[in-house]
């Protein structure tokens, strides 16, 4: 009998992760595989049920990718998900809520290696490298794709631990963040790295260190 139970253990145990992740309950089919993975990498990211990533996702239209904004926003302003989204509702851009809940736009930036940066990011990064270093943001207007482009950055850079260049360089080969984790879930599970140059990031961020 405790043969038997050791031997379940250790099955358990080595259910591969992304075996686990299929089993999470998001309250709704997703068939998309690639879409549930990001739903369940964004509630393991910034340590909300992917259940409640569906449901705010569900409840406010909001596009996928907006998922990060809004759970990013909100632990940087320690408010919660729905103070987030109830400022968008008012028809303010991210940028705009951003301000609203007393934000700096540098919290939109990760350093990067590269001397020349290109869409969608060179605008944003020929700004701050030219003003936001110094601190002068007075100028600086973000878009809501720009705002989307940045947060994503931040946040599969930090979840697979790669360096945000990486991440910049599969951005302008894909046109999706969620294809981009999925290539990258895939590269991984193949042993080998997703971007040209795999580094040691930042780790998983808030989700792991708080980090705010």
């Amino acid at each position: 009998m405790k043969k038997a139970f050791v031997l379940a253990l250790t099955a358990a145990v080595l259910v591969p992760a992304a075996a686990a992740a299929a089993q999470v309950d998001l309250g709704i089919s997703v068939s998309d595989g690639r879409l549930r993975s990001f739903y369940i990498a964004v509630g393991d990211h910034y340590r909300v049920a992917p259940r409640a990533v569906v449901d705010l996702r569900t409840r406010h239209r909001l596009l996928d990718e907006e998922l990060p904004v809004v759970y990013f926003l909100a632990a940087r302003a320690h408010v919660g998900p729905q103070a987030v989204v109830d400022l968008r509702i008012g028809r303010r851009t991210w940028f705009d809520v951003a301000v609203r809940l007393g934000l700096s736009p540098e919290i939109f930036f990760l350093p990067v290696r590269a001397e020349r940066i290109g869409p969608p990011y060179g605008n944003a990064y020929g700004y701050y490298r030219k003003h936001g270093r110094g601190g002068d943001w007075r100028t600086l207007v973000l878009s809501d794709r720009e705002v989307v482009d940045l947060v994503n950055l931040r946040f599969l850079s930090e979840y697979h631990g790669m360096a945000p260049d990486d991440i910049i360089a599969l951005r302008g080969r894909q046109t999706s963040f969620i294809r981009i984790h999925d290539e990258i879930g895939r590269a991984k599970g193949k042993g080998g790295p997703a971007g040209p140059a795999k580094s040691g990031g930042p780790g998983k961020g808030p989700a792991k260190a708080k980090k705010k």
